[in-house]
């Protein structure tokens, strides 16, 4: 059974109006990761991450980078728990 994980992130920059929420998704699910996405209304996303640990940590590093049109500055990351039955977009916050 492989190592499982759980993280928190927000990410900043220019990240809202670009497709990171569903860019994000869309590599969460082809990862197998459960959990979810949203925007902030401080201009970040926010995201928690939940599966084995080699793919929580490729999406981290995704998140670094983002879809094309985004420019990250910045990703918080920390852990976190919960079991996601699959992924999902969230209302901002």
């Amino acid at each position: 059974m492989s190592e499982r994980a759980c993280r928190h992130l927000r990410i900043h920059g220019v990240v809202q109006g670009v497709g990171f929420r569903w860019s994000l998704q869309a590599e969460a699910v082809r990862l197998g990761l459960g959990g979810w996405v949203r925007n902030r209304r401080d201009g970040t996303v926010e995201a928690v991450v939940a599966g084995p640990a080699a793919a929580v940590e490729s999406l981290v590093a995704w998140a670094h980078r983002g879809p094309p049109a985004a420019r990250v500055t910045r990703v918080e990351s920390a852990p976190d728990e919960g079991e996601f039955g699959g992924f999902e977009q969230r209302p901002t916050a």
